[in-house]
């Protein structure tokens, strides 16, 4: 992935310069490699070494490119100026020769470079190719070093930061290399690399931890990998900070470091911002340790009990406003009728006649106590709505966002209510209907503390806010070509015999039922209809009833199918978001501390999480082995060697192992390996080696 990278960058680069380079002897020279050429350019005196090409670069620029060492060092020579110019173009802005070398690994390149005076820190690649976007594959941060680390070549960072490279620069973003690490697709070297730079880090002048800078979101290295999903990462991280306290076979004992785990007082708790990610690989991060054990223990011990109690609590409080409604101060109506079809008896009383008898008297206590749950509620939300952002945090299903807005919505109309009766207002009832339906609909919130009903809360709210609305718009076209259509056909029509289609809005409506099959056809048969209503009523007929219809179940199938697909993921993510809910709004003695002090173990003010593991038996050979392949010392491995000696017919040459660098390092074969391939070598021969079974279980 990573030299796709490269060869994208060298694709795109060269597509640039290709036209401008054969205008130029003195480009051409330096991307041929061609020093004769270009000393006979410096002999004419004519050329001009400050030259740029189409992009904004130098030759030595080019040079660098090209890989032409031997030409770029003649440029040195003779224009020595050259040497931290930066391209100008507004796509490579700010690229430097040696920030090329480094991409290119060109260690020979990059210690001409340093030696003739190259600046390392100071230069910063800020043209709009080497920015992060969605559509970039290329992100290697903007300093000399940021680029080396990311091409996973030992030997060259070591090489930067040994002449002064800053491990600390932060880019445009707040990225340290450390960030960009966890942002770069090859992961495995991206670990390795990560654990190289920790080791050159150093805490002086009061400097804290290299890996606990923030960048510009607040995020850390550790949090950013959690947030983009970076299993690996993530894994590799935790792991370098656990602490084993003993191990009894296959069974550890083993201490996880909490720091930037527990959510516990952080204003950007990261499991909060795990769960909220639009990344469907971040989710992953919750079913990794610790995270998923310090999760269960507190839903278990704390979270389960206390939503369930604050459940219990909501649905008492839902009957005790729904009982105010329903015994809402009413009065006999003393005015006449005006219109046959009103059939209204009872209106709202006023202020001073609401609250006269007992009954009245009780009434008032559960409305008090609905205003005070109304007020409660904004207080408690409105925070969460300003520290997280509107749209975040009425956005995310995992979150409940739309039971935010439905528990916002119902506080706001109770308040509205209590208005209009202070007020001796009319028409109550419209804000205390809606306050019904939303208080009730709310109670399904709850669901989510049950792992059967939790995932389907959120297959609700995707048709709901998904597929259902997306239907509503063709539905509302249809029914509105077609209830024009009803309309201009019966306008001329007794609208005493079709009462249904007697004007446009009582055609809107009646064409909507008609689309929902809530009514038949809604016309009088024992008159003479129009030819065109069976016509046009045929046609809504098959497009309502078997096309839209059927077109609504298929999307809302699908959207089952995907969420029942991820019904497990989704049951932690509402696990983890309710917990970190609950953890934020309940008092501090409510919730202890979750883990173990790290001072019980000589570890700090640091809280850690005990965990016992059991590895598999097949795991657990396997690094029994890994045990034993490790490098002995040399002179104990030729004595042994010299004891399980085969004829000359049996001997092997030595290949190299890789390294994770470019470097031309070779590492020697383990004493295990030796003990192995001996053995079997024996076996071959008819022989037994008890050699290898002392030597690699009895380790």
């Amino acid at each position: 992935m990573l030299h796709s990278f490269i060869i994208q960058e060298k694709v795109v680069y060269s597509f640039h310069l290709v036209c401008r380079i054969w205008e130029s002897p003195l480009l051409l020279a330096a991307k041929e490699n061609n020093v004769q050429a270009i000393r006979k350019l410096t002999s004419d005196g004519s050329c001009d070494f400050h030259q740029r090409g189409a992009v904004g670069e130098t030759a030595l620029h080019i040079a660098a490119f090209y890989d032409s060492t031997e030409a770029a060092e003649v440029l040195l020579e003779v224009a020595p100026e050259l040497i931290n110019e930066k391209m100008t173009s507004e796509l490579y802005e700010g690229q430097t020769a040696l920030h090329i070398a480094a991409v290119n690994q060109n260690i020979n390149l990059v210690k001409c470079l340093l030696k003739k005076g190259a600046h390392i820190s100071t230069p910063r690649a800020t043209g709009l190719f080497f920015r992060r976007s969605s559509k970039s594959l290329f992100y290697f941060g903007e300093h000399i070093l940021s680029f080396a680390a990311c091409t996973g070549n030992e030997e060259l960072v070591s090489l930067l930061v040994e002449n002064g490279a800053d491990i600390r620069a932060q880019d445009s973003l707040g990225n340290t290399v450390l960030h960009i690490l966890v942002l770069q697709p090859n992961r495995t070297f991206a670990c390795q690399m990560y654990s190289l730079l920790l080791s050159f880090d150093k805490e002086e002048g009061g400097l804290g931890p290299l890996d606990l800078i923030p960048n510009n979101d607040g995020f850390t290295p550790f949090q950013l990998a959690g947030i983009e999903g970076n299993t690996v990462m993530f894994q590799h991280l935790v792991q370098k900070r656990r602490h084993v306290l003993w191990s009894f076979g296959p069974i550890n004992s083993i201490l996880y470091d909490l720091t930037e785990i527990d959510s516990r007082g952080e204003d950007q708790s990261f499991l909060e911002l795990v769960v909220s990610t639009k990344k469907r690989e971040a989710r992953h991060i919750l079913d990794l340790t610790p995270v998923k054990e310090l999760v269960s223990l507190k839903w278990n011990t704390y979270g389960r009990p206390y939503f369930y109690f604050l459940a219990l609590f909501y649905i008492l409080y839902m009957i005790c406003f729904t009982m105010c409604c329903a015994y809402r101060p009413l009065k006999s109506r003393s005015v006449n009728q005006t219109d046959e079809r009103d059939i209204t008896i009872l209106v709202q009383k006023t202020l001073q006649e609401s609250y006269q008898t007992y009954e009245d008297q009780l009434r008032l206590i559960g409305e008090l106590i609905t205003v005070i749950g109304a007020v409660v509620i904004l207080l408690l939300e409105i925070p969460d709505i300003l520290r997280v952002g509107a749209r975040k945090y009425f956005g995310q299903t995992i979150l409940g966002g739309p039971f935010h807005t439905i528990i916002i919505a119902y506080a706001c109309m109770i308040l509205v209510i209590m208005v209009m009766r202070l007020t001796s207002t009319d028409g109550e009832v419209v804000p205390m209907s809606c306050a019904l339906v939303l208080g009730w609909c709310n109670v399904m919130y709850f669901a989510r503390g049950f792992q059967m009903l939790g995932p389907f809360t959120i297959m609700i709210q995707k048709m709901i806010f998904g597929d259902l609305i997306r239907f509503c718009g063709l539905m509302a076209v249809v029914i509105l070509g077609f209830a024009s259509a009803f309309y201009i056909i019966f306008q001329t029509e007794d609208p005493g015999s079709l009462g249904h289609f007697y004007s446009y809005a009582m055609s809107l409506f009646s064409t909507f039922e008609l689309f929902l099959t809530i009514i038949d056809g809604p016309a009088n048969y024992d008159v003479d209809l129009p030819f065109m209503f069976s016509v046009v009523y045929f046609a809504f007929a098959v497009i309502a009833a078997l096309l839209m219809l059927n077109l609504l179940i298929a999307m809302m199938g699908d959207t089952h199918w995907r969420v029942a697909s991820e019904r497990d993921e989704l049951w932690r993510a509402q696990v983890v978001a309710t917990t970190v809910m609950l953890e934020r709004k309940l008092p501090r003695c409510l919730w202890p501390h979750t883990g173990t002090y790290g001072q019980e173990y000589g570890l700090g003010n640091r809280w850690f999480l005990r965990v016992e593991e059991r590895l598999d038996s097949n795991k657990h050979k396997m690094l029994r082995y890994a045990e034993a392949f490790k490098t002995q010392d040399k002179e104990d491995a030729d004595k042994f060697s010299g004891k399980l000696s085969l004829d000359e017919h049996y001997q092997f040459k030595k290949e190299p192992s890789p390294t994770v660098s470019r470097s031309t390092s070779q590492s020697s074969f383990h004493r295990g390996w030796q003990i192995l391939r001996q053995n079997t070598f024996s076996h071959f021969r008819g022989e037994v080696n008890r050699a290898l079974e002392e030597e690699v279980y009895h380790v």
